[in-house]
Protein backbone atom coordinates (compact mmCIF):
# COMPACT_ATOMS: atom_id res chain seq x y z
CA UNK A 1 0.00 0.00 0.00
CA UNK A 2 1.35 3.19 -0.70
CA UNK A 3 2.18 5.75 1.86
CA UNK A 4 0.77 9.20 2.40
CA UNK A 5 3.30 11.44 2.60
CA UNK A 6 0.98 14.05 4.73
CA UNK A 7 1.13 11.41 7.47
CA UNK A 8 4.40 12.41 8.30
CA UNK A 9 2.97 15.54 10.01
CA UNK A 10 1.52 13.51 12.37
CA UNK A 11 4.92 11.94 13.42
CA UNK A 12 5.82 13.34 16.76
CA UNK A 13 9.21 15.42 16.62
CA UNK A 14 11.63 12.76 18.72
CA UNK A 15 14.41 11.47 18.71
CA UNK A 16 14.14 7.24 18.31
CA UNK A 17 15.80 4.56 20.51
CA UNK A 18 19.07 3.62 18.64
CA UNK A 19 17.28 0.22 19.00
CA UNK A 20 14.61 1.48 16.19
CA UNK A 21 17.41 1.83 13.56
CA UNK A 22 20.29 0.95 11.53
CA UNK A 23 23.32 2.12 10.67
CA UNK A 24 22.57 2.71 7.14
CA UNK A 25 19.70 4.88 8.39
CA UNK A 26 21.46 6.48 11.07
CA UNK A 27 24.05 7.42 8.13
CA UNK A 28 21.89 8.85 5.38
CA UNK A 29 20.41 11.01 7.94
CA UNK A 30 23.33 12.32 9.16
CA UNK A 31 24.74 13.09 5.67
CA UNK A 32 21.11 15.20 5.01
CA UNK A 33 22.14 17.39 7.26
CA UNK A 34 24.88 18.17 5.69
CA UNK A 35 22.60 19.83 2.74
CA UNK A 36 22.10 23.74 2.69
CA UNK A 37 18.90 25.13 0.98
CA UNK A 38 20.84 26.63 -1.61
CA UNK A 39 22.78 23.90 -2.36
CA UNK A 40 23.66 22.05 -5.97
CA UNK A 41 24.96 18.81 -5.08
CA UNK A 42 26.66 16.08 -6.97
CA UNK A 43 25.17 12.59 -6.10
CA UNK A 44 27.20 9.73 -6.08
CA UNK A 45 25.34 5.97 -5.99
CA UNK A 46 24.26 4.73 -2.53
CA UNK A 47 23.61 6.47 1.39
CA UNK A 48 24.68 9.49 -0.31
CA UNK A 49 21.51 9.71 -2.86
CA UNK A 50 19.09 8.75 -0.17
CA UNK A 51 20.54 11.59 2.53
CA UNK A 52 20.30 14.15 -0.56
CA UNK A 53 16.36 12.93 -1.14
CA UNK A 54 15.92 13.01 2.64
CA UNK A 55 17.47 16.23 2.66
CA UNK A 56 15.26 17.71 0.01
CA UNK A 57 11.84 16.22 1.75
CA UNK A 58 12.72 17.63 5.15
CA UNK A 59 15.70 20.86 5.09
CA UNK A 60 16.40 21.79 1.66
CA UNK A 61 13.78 21.72 -0.66
CA UNK A 62 15.04 23.94 -3.06
CA UNK A 63 18.47 21.96 -3.23
CA UNK A 64 19.55 21.06 -6.68
CA UNK A 65 20.91 17.48 -7.22
CA UNK A 66 23.06 17.14 -10.24
CA UNK A 67 23.59 12.98 -10.67
CA UNK A 68 26.94 11.52 -12.91
CA UNK A 69 25.41 9.89 -15.65
CA UNK A 70 23.50 13.49 -16.94
CA UNK A 71 20.35 13.90 -14.66
CA UNK A 72 20.14 17.62 -14.06
CA UNK A 73 17.27 19.02 -10.88
CA UNK A 74 15.37 15.81 -11.30
CA UNK A 75 12.77 15.19 -8.80
CA UNK A 76 12.97 11.44 -7.90
CA UNK A 77 10.44 10.55 -5.40
CA UNK A 78 11.56 6.99 -4.69
CA UNK A 79 15.48 6.27 -4.79
CA UNK A 80 17.03 5.34 -7.82
CA UNK A 81 19.09 2.29 -8.35
CA UNK A 82 22.19 4.28 -9.40
CA UNK A 83 23.21 7.63 -11.06
CA UNK A 84 22.18 6.09 -14.53
CA UNK A 85 18.47 5.45 -13.16
CA UNK A 86 15.64 6.84 -15.06
CA UNK A 87 13.75 7.25 -12.01
CA UNK A 88 16.34 10.43 -11.45
CA UNK A 89 15.23 11.84 -14.92
CA UNK A 90 11.56 12.51 -13.26
CA UNK A 91 10.95 16.19 -13.67
CA UNK A 92 14.61 17.10 -14.34
CA UNK A 93 15.35 20.46 -16.22
CA UNK A 94 17.85 19.12 -18.00
CA UNK A 95 19.29 15.52 -19.55
CA UNK A 96 22.72 14.97 -20.77
CA UNK A 97 26.09 13.00 -20.05
CA UNK A 98 29.06 13.36 -18.36
CA UNK A 99 29.87 16.24 -20.67
CA UNK A 100 27.18 18.44 -19.25
CA UNK A 101 27.66 17.31 -15.72
CA UNK A 102 31.48 17.45 -15.61
CA UNK A 103 32.40 19.96 -17.81
CA UNK A 104 29.13 22.50 -17.27
CA UNK A 105 28.66 22.51 -13.96
CA UNK A 106 31.50 20.77 -12.20
CA UNK A 107 34.38 22.56 -14.18
CA UNK A 108 32.46 25.65 -14.25
CA UNK A 109 32.67 26.03 -10.15
CA UNK A 110 28.80 25.80 -10.10
CA UNK A 111 29.09 22.47 -7.44
CA UNK A 112 28.90 23.50 -4.06
CA UNK A 113 28.43 19.79 -2.64
CA UNK A 114 29.71 16.81 -3.34
CA UNK A 115 29.28 13.41 -1.50
CA UNK A 116 32.43 10.65 -1.50
CA UNK A 117 33.63 7.85 -0.34
CA UNK A 118 37.16 6.45 -0.43
CA UNK A 119 39.76 3.69 0.51
CA UNK A 120 41.60 5.68 2.99
CA UNK A 121 41.62 9.36 4.15
CA UNK A 122 44.22 11.04 5.68
CA UNK A 123 45.14 13.69 8.46
CA UNK A 124 44.11 16.59 5.86
CA UNK A 125 41.41 14.71 4.06
CA UNK A 126 43.28 13.35 1.15
CA UNK A 127 41.81 10.39 -0.37
CA UNK A 128 43.28 7.29 -1.82
CA UNK A 129 41.51 5.31 -3.39
CA UNK A 130 44.52 3.63 -6.06
CA UNK A 131 46.86 1.94 -4.74
CA UNK A 132 48.18 0.60 -1.16
CA UNK A 133 52.18 0.86 -1.42
CA UNK A 134 54.23 1.81 -3.51
CA UNK A 135 52.45 2.64 -6.58
CA UNK A 136 55.14 0.80 -9.11
CA UNK A 137 55.14 -2.20 -6.64
CA UNK A 138 51.97 -2.20 -4.81
CA UNK A 139 50.48 -4.25 -1.64
CA UNK A 140 47.13 -3.92 -3.24
CA UNK A 141 45.57 -1.82 -6.05
CA UNK A 142 42.34 -0.31 -5.72
CA UNK A 143 39.13 0.44 -8.22
CA UNK A 144 40.80 3.88 -8.93
CA UNK A 145 40.06 7.74 -8.98
CA UNK A 146 36.87 7.94 -11.51
CA UNK A 147 35.01 10.82 -10.54
CA UNK A 148 36.64 11.19 -7.23
CA UNK A 149 39.36 14.27 -7.90
CA UNK A 150 37.34 16.16 -10.15
CA UNK A 151 34.36 16.28 -7.31
CA UNK A 152 36.65 16.65 -4.19
CA UNK A 153 38.82 19.59 -5.84
CA UNK A 154 35.83 21.35 -7.95
CA UNK A 155 32.58 21.27 -5.83
CA UNK A 156 32.78 23.93 -3.21
CA UNK A 157 32.75 21.30 -0.50
CA UNK A 158 32.87 17.67 0.33
CA UNK A 159 31.52 15.39 2.51
CA UNK A 160 33.06 11.76 2.76
CA UNK A 161 31.14 8.75 4.01
CA UNK A 162 33.86 6.19 5.14
CA UNK A 163 34.19 3.16 7.02
CA UNK A 164 36.14 3.82 10.47
CA UNK A 165 39.40 1.37 11.04
CA UNK A 166 43.07 2.62 11.55
CA UNK A 167 44.22 1.42 8.49
CA UNK A 168 41.89 4.08 6.60
CA UNK A 169 42.38 6.84 8.88
CA UNK A 170 45.96 7.31 8.25
CA UNK A 171 48.52 10.65 9.05
CA UNK A 172 49.77 10.78 5.22
CA UNK A 173 48.45 8.11 2.60
CA UNK A 174 50.64 5.98 0.47
CA UNK A 175 48.90 7.49 -2.72
CA UNK A 176 47.15 10.75 -3.08
CA UNK A 177 43.85 10.36 -5.54
CA UNK A 178 42.07 13.09 -4.29
CA UNK A 179 44.13 15.94 -2.30
CA UNK A 180 42.67 17.33 0.87
CA UNK A 181 44.10 20.63 2.54
CA UNK A 182 47.62 19.88 2.18
CA UNK A 183 49.58 18.38 -1.02
CA UNK A 184 53.00 17.72 -2.08
CA UNK A 185 55.07 20.43 -3.50
CA UNK A 186 56.22 18.99 -6.13
CA UNK A 187 59.54 21.22 -6.69
CA UNK A 188 59.81 21.98 -2.74
CA UNK A 189 59.91 18.50 -2.03
CA UNK A 190 57.31 19.23 1.20
CA UNK A 191 53.89 18.92 1.97
CA UNK A 192 52.25 22.21 1.83
CA UNK A 193 48.73 24.18 2.33
CA UNK A 194 46.16 23.63 -0.81
CA UNK A 195 45.89 27.62 -0.94
CA UNK A 196 49.71 27.97 -1.86
CA UNK A 197 49.47 25.71 -5.02
CA UNK A 198 46.02 25.63 -6.50
CA UNK A 199 45.42 28.24 -8.25
CA UNK A 200 42.66 31.31 -6.64
CA UNK A 201 39.49 29.77 -8.23
CA UNK A 202 39.92 26.33 -6.49
CA UNK A 203 42.29 27.40 -2.98
CA UNK A 204 39.27 27.50 -0.85
CA UNK A 205 37.77 24.38 -2.35
CA UNK A 206 37.99 21.09 -0.18
CA UNK A 207 36.97 18.52 2.31
CA UNK A 208 34.24 19.91 5.32
CA UNK A 209 33.18 16.91 6.68
CA UNK A 210 33.32 12.92 7.23
CA UNK A 211 31.20 11.02 8.41
CA UNK A 212 32.02 7.48 9.76
CA UNK A 213 30.26 4.57 11.43
CA UNK A 214 31.54 6.10 14.62
CA UNK A 215 31.99 9.73 14.74
CA UNK A 216 31.57 13.38 12.42
CA UNK A 217 34.69 15.11 11.71
CA UNK A 218 35.64 18.07 10.39
CA UNK A 219 38.72 19.92 9.61
CA UNK A 220 39.81 23.57 11.20
CA UNK A 221 41.84 26.48 9.93
CA UNK A 222 44.98 24.61 9.58
CA UNK A 223 42.62 22.07 7.49
CA UNK A 224 43.55 19.07 10.21
CA UNK A 225 41.11 16.77 10.46
CA UNK A 226 39.21 17.37 14.19
CA UNK A 227 36.68 15.14 16.29
CA UNK A 228 32.92 17.02 15.85
CA UNK A 229 30.72 14.45 17.64
CA UNK A 230 30.44 10.97 18.15
CA UNK A 231 27.87 8.39 17.42
CA UNK A 232 25.83 6.89 20.35
CA UNK A 233 27.44 4.76 22.53
CA UNK A 234 31.04 5.51 20.86
CA UNK A 235 33.43 7.20 22.99
CA UNK A 236 36.62 9.40 21.91
CA UNK A 237 38.65 6.29 23.09
CA UNK A 238 36.98 4.48 21.00
CA UNK A 239 37.45 6.60 17.94
CA UNK A 240 41.02 7.04 18.49
CA UNK A 241 41.52 3.31 18.54
CA UNK A 242 40.55 3.58 14.72
CA UNK A 243 42.70 6.58 13.98
CA UNK A 244 46.57 6.14 13.05
CA UNK A 245 47.18 9.40 14.34
CA UNK A 246 46.66 11.64 17.17
CA UNK A 247 43.10 13.37 16.59
CA UNK A 248 42.34 16.67 17.94
CA UNK A 249 39.37 16.09 20.29
CA UNK A 250 39.50 19.63 22.08
CA UNK A 251 36.37 21.05 19.73
CA UNK A 252 34.60 17.71 20.43
CA UNK A 253 30.41 18.78 20.42
CA UNK A 254 29.16 15.53 22.41
CA UNK A 255 26.90 12.95 20.87
CA UNK A 256 26.11 13.29 17.00
CA UNK A 257 21.91 13.81 16.83
CA UNK A 258 19.91 10.75 16.70
CA UNK A 259 17.41 10.10 13.74
CA UNK A 260 14.03 11.03 14.68
CA UNK A 261 10.89 9.63 13.73
CA UNK A 262 9.92 11.42 11.02
CA UNK A 263 13.12 10.76 9.41
CA UNK A 264 13.08 7.48 9.44
CA UNK A 265 9.30 6.83 8.34
CA UNK A 266 10.77 9.18 5.34
CA UNK A 267 13.30 6.70 4.23
CA UNK A 268 11.58 3.94 5.00
CA UNK A 269 8.04 4.63 3.52
CA UNK A 270 9.01 7.12 0.62
CA UNK A 271 12.25 7.71 -0.26
CA UNK A 272 13.79 3.50 -0.37
CA UNK A 273 10.50 1.56 0.32
CA UNK A 274 12.61 -1.25 -1.99
CA UNK A 275 15.25 -1.38 0.77
CA UNK A 276 17.77 -0.98 -2.37
CA UNK A 277 20.26 1.20 0.25
CA UNK A 278 18.60 0.50 3.38
CA UNK A 279 18.49 -3.32 4.84
CA UNK A 280 15.55 -5.30 4.13
CA UNK A 281 14.94 -6.08 7.99
CA UNK A 282 14.67 -3.15 9.61
CA UNK A 283 13.73 -3.13 13.93
CA UNK A 284 10.45 -2.12 14.41
CA UNK A 285 9.86 1.74 15.66
CA UNK A 286 7.46 2.49 18.69
CA UNK A 287 3.87 1.28 18.76
CA UNK A 288 2.50 4.39 17.75
CA UNK A 289 4.86 5.34 15.01
CA UNK A 290 4.20 1.75 13.51
CA UNK A 291 0.23 2.69 13.84
CA UNK A 292 0.54 6.28 11.35
CA UNK A 293 2.67 4.16 9.48
CA UNK A 294 -0.24 1.50 8.67
CA UNK A 295 0.81 -1.47 10.82
CA UNK A 296 4.56 -1.97 9.98
CA UNK A 297 7.86 0.74 9.26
Amino acid sequence: MTFDISRLDLIPDEEADPKEYTLNEFLAIAAAREVKNDDIVFAGTGLPMVGILAAQFLYAPKAVVVYEAGMFDGKAVHIPASVGDQRAAYMASQLGGLTETFGFYLQRGLVTLGFLGGAAIDKYGGINCTVIGDYHSPSRRLPGGGGNPDIGTLAKRTVFIMVQEKRRFVERNSYTTTPGWQVWDIERETWVPKREVYPKQYANNGPSAVISNMAVFRFDDKGEMYLDTTHPGVTIEDVQKECDFELNVGMHKGVTKKPKYKELVLLRKIIDPGRLFIPAKLPKLRDDIEEICGGTC
